[in-house]
This record gives C-alpha cells, sequence and structure tokens, in this order.
C-alpha cells in the first residue's frame, strides 16, 4: 500500500508541476502601451509622436526583425504582465544605435534629410530594417548572386 501511495504521490506532483509551468507558459501577452507612457523616454523618435504612430513604427520593427515587443522591453518589476518601456535593455539600446545608422545611411547616400519618424513612416528611408535583417533578429549574412545564363553571353 505504501508503494501506491508513492506512485499517486508522484503523479500528482508531476500534474501540479505542469500545470504551474503551463500557467507561465501560456500567460497573457504584456498590456500594450498607454498614450502617454512614452513621452520621456524617446531617444531617437520626437517625444511628441502619437500614439498610433508609435504603434506603427514599433509593429514594422516586429515585422522587420521577426521580434515581438517583449524581446526588446523588459517585464515589469511590480506587474510581469506588463512591459517596462523605460528601461533600456541590450537589445533596446541596439535598436536605438540602429535608428541612427539607418537615419545616418539614409542622409548620406541618398539625400533623405530630416525627422527619422516622418521619413520612416513615408517609406522615405532607401535603407531601412528590413534591408538587412529581412524578417530575422540577426541580419542575413547572404546576398543573392545572379548566376549567368550561357544563351546570354557574347560569343566571341
Amino acid at each position: 500500500m505504501s508503494h501506491s501511495f508513492n506512485h499517486k504521490t508522484a503523479v500528482m506532483a508531476l500534474i501540479t508541476g505542469l500545470l504551474i509551468a503551463s500557467t507561465y507558459a501560456f500567460s497573457p501577452a504584456p498590456a500594450a502601451v498607454v498614450h502617454g507612457e512614452h513621452e520621456n523616454n524617446l531617444k531617437v523618435l520626437p517625444k511628441d509622436i502619437s500614439h498610433d504612430e508609435l504603434m506603427q513604427v514599433m509593429h514594422s520593427f516586429e515585422v522587420a526583425l521577426g521580434l515581438s515587443c517583449k524581446d526588446c522591453h523588459a517585464r515589469s518589476t511590480s506587474d510581469t504582465t506588463k512591459l517596462d518601456f523605460m528601461a533600456d535593455t541590450k537589445l533596446k539600446k541596439t535598436a536605438l544605435g540602429m535608428m541612427k545608422m539607418v537615419q545616418e545611411v539614409d542622409s548620406a547616400h541618398f539625400a533623405v534629410k530630416g525627422d527619422f519618424k516622418e521619413n520612416y513612416l513615408t517609406s522615405q528611408f532607401k535603407v531601412t530594417c528590413i534591408t538587412c535583417h529581412n524578417g530575422h533578429a540577426k541580419p542575413i549574412n547572404t546576398v543573392a548572386i545572379p548566376i549567368p545564363d550561357p544563351k546570354w553571353e557574347k560569343k566571341k
């Protein structure tokens, strides 16, 4: 009888552990930013950017990099269902540097001058995140090289 009790206890402990783990695995996504929360922490985007414009820029970064909000923004220490948009994580610092680089490249090589937000949202930039990242967190290090077609080569 003692043997079956230990077996039942072990099974119950395993089920309990799985339930606890699944609770964290399937916890709701962090709450979205509330209008006004970003006003004092923006470093490249203008502080007066509208909530809709900010979300448009952020969601385009998600697509270009294959990441989500929680990849660059830390969870709040006081409420883990929310994100701490003020915290400067390593990826967020990298993103800020990349935004500056995009602006510099487009300004220096494609004569795109002015505000990052305006240029980004109106597709004025010739080089953006997706140019190199193409939906991946790290830039894709492949270059498409055309293979010459023998029928198009000049006959000597």
